[in-house]
């Protein structure tokens, strides 16, 4: 009996991989990287807390845990959205 084809994943957000470094994060077709120098609210969370993602709507992330709320232009080009007010 041979199984049927693997239908496409149900999953609109995972987390990928998390390094020392930042985080890998599939969202919606497309992979990004989150570095922890431009998402520093992400260094010292929880393995748990950071993979705890929620995708609201096709253009905003939440964390629960940490009560981080992102808009995917912001992962996209975080050079537009400073840490610090100029």
């Amino acid at each position: 009996m041979k199984s049927e084809t693997v239908g496409r994943s149900t999953f609109q957000v995972e987390i990928l991989n998390i390094s020392k470094h930042g985080f890998w994060i599939f969202i919606s077709s497309q992979e990004y990287f989150l570095p922890f120098e431009n998402f520093p609210w992400f260094k010292e969370a929880t393995v748990s807390a950071i993979l705890n993602v929620e995708l609201l709507h096709a253009n905003h992330l939440h964390w629960p845990d940490l009560d981080v709320d992102l808009e995917l232009d912001s992962i996209r080009s975080p050079e537009k959205y400073p840490l610090i007010y100029k």
